[in-house]
């Protein structure tokens, strides 16, 4: 049977299981197009790029 040469310190052993708890995104609904994006991040929609209910790039999809 396994033993571990060392004994593991509280901190290693919590350090290890603070990504266990992680949340999922947050998510948030457009005002003006109706899109679902991440809170703080540009959504591409009908091809523009769109932050905060404006078009920030036009045709977008074309130049990417």
């Amino acid at each position: 049977m396994a033993h571990p040469k060392r004994k593991i310190s509280k901190t290693r052993r919590d350090t290890r299981r603070a990504h266990d708890f992680l949340t999922g995104k947050q998510l948030s609904v457009d005002s003006s197009t109706g899109e679902i994006h991440q809170f703080h991040r540009a959504h591409v929609h009908e091809g523009n790029l769109v932050y905060r209910g404006k078009v920030v790039v036009e045709n977008y999809a074309k130049t990417v």
